[in-house]
C-alpha cells in the first residue's frame, strides 16, 4: 500500500521567491492563492500539494526537482557547520535534533544564521582592532574598505550558493546560443569586439551603450577574455542575486560595499566559466590538480586557484582552501580563508613560508608543510602568476599565490602523492608574523613578537637577531 509523502519545501520556496525579488503577495498573486497560504508554506506549516508545485514550475519557468528535493538540506547543512564552531563544543547537539530545527523552524533557522555570520564579522573586526591596538599607538585607524570586504568574504566563507544557482542556470541557457558572446547578443543586442589598447585608453571591457558592443582590449589572453565576458553579464543579468548576496553586509564605507560587489560579480562570473556542480566532480577527478583544471575549463591559473576556495557549498562541499596573493614586496593584494588559516592582518608574513620564494622559480609550482606555533599544520602550494603583458613592452606585474588547505585534507591532494613527496613530519615552523610569533631561536625574525623583553648584548650575542628574557 503506497504511503502517503507530504511535502514541504519551506527554505526552498522562501529562496526562490527572494532570488526572484518577490514579496509573499507577488508570489500569491502570480499563483493566484493568498498571501497567508505562501507564509505557512515558507514556515512548512503546510505541505505542497502537486498542483501548485506544477503551477509553480510553469509560472517561474523552474525545474520541479528544485523544490521537490529536500528543501531544507542547505539550510541544514549550513546550521551543522555553523554548530561546529568551538563555542558551542560543551553543548550536546544531535544531528536529528539539527535537522529538525532546519526543517520545522526555518524561520529560526535562518534568525540564527544570520546571527552567527554577523559574530562571525564581528569577531574578525576584533582581531584586526586588536592588532592595531598592541602594535600600534594606539589609536584606530578609520574604516578600511578592503578590510571590511575582506571579513564579509571571509565570514561567509567565500562561498554564496545564490551566485553559484543562478551562474549554473545562465550557463545552461547560453549554451544553446553560442556561448557568453552569443548570449550578449541574443539577450542584451550586444556585439563583441576585439579592439587595439591604445583605442581602449587603460580599460580592459568597456560597455559602450552608444555603439551597443562589449569592447576587450586585443591584448588579453584567451581566459582573461573569457572572464571579462562573463562579468559582463553578471552585471547584466545577476544584479539582483548579488544583491540578495550582499544584503546582510554591513559596511561603514561606502568604498567597502563596492569593492565587496565588485568581489562578488567576479565570484559570479567565475562560476560561469566554472560552474559549480561540473567543477566540484573535476576537482575530485584530478585530485586537486590546479594546472590540469585550468586546462580543462580554459581559466588561468589563478582564476581556478580561486574558484577552488568557494567549493563549501551546503552538501555538497570539497576541500576546504586558504588563498593569498603578494607581490614581491610582500604587499597582500587578495586573500580569502576557508581553512582557518591566521593570516597576518597587519604587516608582513612570515618568511620562512616559499610563497616568497617563489619568485625565483617563475610559473613552477612549489610545496610546502607548515607547523604553526601552536602545532596547526597546513600544506601549501605556490606559485607566480603575470598580469598584463601581452605585447612588446607592454607592462606586466608578476605577483606570487597560494593555495593551502588544513593537514587532514592534504591526502586528497596529487601534490602530496608524488613519488617520493615528503609528509607532515617535513612541516617548517613559521609563525603568522613576528610581532606574533614567539619562536625565539628563529633566525628570519625582524621584529621582537609583542610581550617579551630583549636581553642586552654585552655579555653574550644570541645567533637570533634578537635574545629574550
Amino acid at each position: 500500500m503506497p504511503t502517503d509523502r507530504r511535502l514541504y519545501v519551506g527554505p526552498s520556496l522562501r529562496r526562490l521567491r527572494r532570488e526572484r525579488g518577490l514579496t509573499q503577495s507577488d508570489m500569491a498573486a502570480d499563483l493566484e492563492v493568498s498571501a497567508s497560504y505562501i507564509a505557512l508554506l515558507e514556515r512548512n506549516h503546510r505541505p505542497l500539494t502537486a498542483e501548485l508545485l506544477v503551477r509553480l514550475a510553469r509560472t517561474y519557468r523552474i525545474d520541479m526537482t528544485l523544490l521537490a528535493g529536500d528543501g531544507g538540506s542547505d539550510d541544514r547543512a549550513r546550521l551543522e557547520g555553523a554548530l561546529k564552531d568551538p563555542i558551542f563544543a560543551d553543548i550536546d547537539l544531535p544531528a536529528l535534533e539539527t535537522g529538525d530545527v532546519a526543517t520545522n523552524f526555518p524561520g529560526i533557522t535562518e534568525a540564527f544564521l544570520r546571527l552567527y555570520t554577523a559574530y562571525q564579522e564581528d569577531q574578525l573586526a576584533l582581531a584586526d582592532r586588536g592588532v592595531e591596538d598592541v602594535a600600534g599607538d594606539g589609536s584606530s585607524e578609520a574604516a578600511d574598505p578592503v578590510a571590511e570586504s575582506r571579513r564579509f568574504l571571509a565570514a561567509r566563507r567565500n562561498c554564496f550558493p545564490v551566485l553559484d544557482d543562478a551562474a549554473e542556470r545562465l550557463v545552461q541557457e547560453a549554451s544553446g546560443q553560442g556561448g557568453f558572446a552569443g548570449r550578449l547578443k541574443a539577450r542584451h543586442g550586444l556585439g563583441v569586439r576585439r579592439v587595439p589598447s591604445r583605442v581602449m585608453v587603460g580599460s580592459m571591457r568597456r560597455l559602450d551603450w552608444h555603439r551597443r558592443e562589449v569592447l576587450l582590449d586585443d591584448e588579453l589572453d584567451n581566459a582573461s577574455q573569457n572572464f571579462q565576458l562573463a562579468l559582463q553579464l553578471a552585471y547584466l543579468e545577476l544584479g539582483d542575486e548579488i544583491g540578495v548576496a550582499l544584503g546582510d553586509g554591513r559596511f561603514a564605507a561606502e568604498s567597502g560595499e563596492r569593492l565587496t560587489r565588485r568581489a562578488l560579480a567576479g565570484y559570479a562570473a567565475a562560476a560561469m566559466l566554472m560552474p559549480y556542480t561540473t567543477f566540484a566532480r573535476a576537482v575530485e577527478a584530478r585530485r586537486y590538480d590546479v594546472e590540469g583544471l585550468a586546462r580543462q575549463f580554459g581559466a588561468s591559473f589563478e582564476q581556478t586557484a580561486h574558484r577552488m576556495t568557494t567549493l563549501q557549498k551546503p552538501g555538497q562541499e570539497r576541500v576546504p582552501f586558504f588563498f593569498i596573493r603578494v607581490d614581491e614586496a610582500g604587499n597582500v593584494s587578495k586573500r580569502l580563508d576557508g581553512a582557518g588559516f591566521p593570516f597576518a592582518r597587519h604587516g608582513g608574513g612570515c618568511p620562512l613560508w616559499n610563497l616568497h620564494q617563489a619568485f625565483r622559480t617563475p610559473r613552477q609550482i612549489v610545496t610546502q608543510w607548515l607547523e604553526l606555533p601552536d602545532g596547526q599544520r597546513f600544506f601549501s602550494i605556490a606559485r607566480t602568476v603575470t598580469a598584463g603583458g601581452g605585447g612588446f613592452g607592454r607592462p606586466r606585474v608578476d605577483r606570487a599565490i597560494a593555495l593551502g588547505c588544513a593537514a587532514e585534507h592534504a591526502g586528497r591532494l596529487v601534490y602530496t602523492q608524488a613519488p617520493g613527496a615528503p609528509g607532515p613530519e617535513s612541516a617548517t615552523p613559521i609563525g603568522v608574523t613576528c610581532r606574533l610569533c614567539h619562536r625565539a631561536e628563529c633566525a628570519a625574525r625582524s621584529a621582537p613578537p609583542i610581550g617579551r623583553p630583549i636581553l642586552p648584548d654585552n655579555i653574550r650575542r644570541t645567533t637570533a637577531p634578537f635574545g629574550f628574557e
